[in-house]
């Protein structure tokens, strides 16, 4: 009989979430770069959070816009993360003091067609990155099939992000293995750690058995990676100082490259996303 493999830390992570664990607080530090009260959200440029993350630059759930009311936007702060069996929330707000920051951008490549957003309907740029066999792969050597792209990073610890994301393209690859059109592709933007190696080890066992799912890494390739991204929409930074921050998106390109869906953020269903892409399929045959 074969020794039974360790569950990925990413599928760990989520049965932790769904399970009664008890409740955690972490404390933060950080500094307030956005403030969007319509959702309960601010984002924060955190320090090391001990025994949880790396610093980062994150969105952080409050309960209600009365924990920030008082909060703005270069505020220095001391906090609660408040990690539960269902949520995580932000609590108990300290300003410790201001200082001016920038507009909350990364602007950076703006300057550049290459990496200009480009709208539904418009033909991307091709990339080459690297799969987890170390193998360079182009964006265009689908071999006529659509591919379903989403952004991570394995250093990212929120299971509400992320290996969220991870799991609900196992959903889909699940849903689509016998529909031999679209693949599902994960790309790592963490273009300094994510060797093919480091992803092979974290997601390996995983993607066994999935002829349609698999994982791309970005070493070596910072041109293609900030190309891709930015023309899809997603967005990333800080990767060169360990200090990550993204606003992920999910997107649907046809075989000729051309972008024809995108899914903000990392809250998209999995089973509604199946059907949008069944009939997106369906309806350019």
């Amino acid at each position: 009989m074969s020794q039974k493999k360790a569950l990925p830390f990413f599928v760990v992570a989520l049965i932790g979430i769904y399970c009664s664990d008890p409740v955690k607080i972490y404390p933060v530090k950080g500094v307030i770069v956005d403030i969007r009260p319509g959702e309960n959200i601010i984002v924060v440029d955190h320090d090391t959070i001990p025994d949880l993350m790396m610093p980062m630059v994150m969105p952080f759930n409050v309960r209600d816009s009365i924990e920030i009311s008082g909060i703005s936007v270069g505020d220095s702060v001391h906090f609660s993360f408040i990690w539960n069996d269902t949520t995580t929330n932000a609590s108990n707000f300290i300003v410790k003091g201001h200082k001016n920051i920038e507009p909350f951008a990364d602007d950076f490549f703006s300057s550049d067609d290459s990496y200009m957003k480009k709208n539904i309907g418009e033909r991307i740029n091709d990339v080459t990155l690297v799969d987890i066999e170390g193998r360079p792969v182009r964006l265009s050597d689908s071999n006529g099939k659509y591919r379903f792209i989403s952004f991570i990073f394995s250093r990212c610890p929120m299971p509400t992000m992320c290996p969220a994301v991870i799991v609900k393209n196992e959903v889909l690859a699940k849903a689509f293995r016998s529909i031999d059109e679209i693949e599902l592709i994960m790309v790592s933007f963490d273009h300094r750690y994510d060797t093919p190696e480091i992803l092979r080890s974290a997601y390996g066992d995983i993607l066994d058995g999935y002829e349609n799912w698999s994982i791309w890494s970005s070493i070596g390739r910072i041109d293609d990676i900030y190309t891709l991204t930015r023309q899809v929409g997603c967005d990333f930074w800080g990767v060169e100082n360990n200090n990550i921050g993204h606003k992920l998106r999910s997107v649907l390109i046809d075989p000729e490259l051309r972008l024809l869906a995108d899914w903000k953020g990392d809250e998209w269903i999995a089973e509604d996303v199946e059907k949008e892409l069944k009939n997106l399929i369906s309806s350019r045959k």
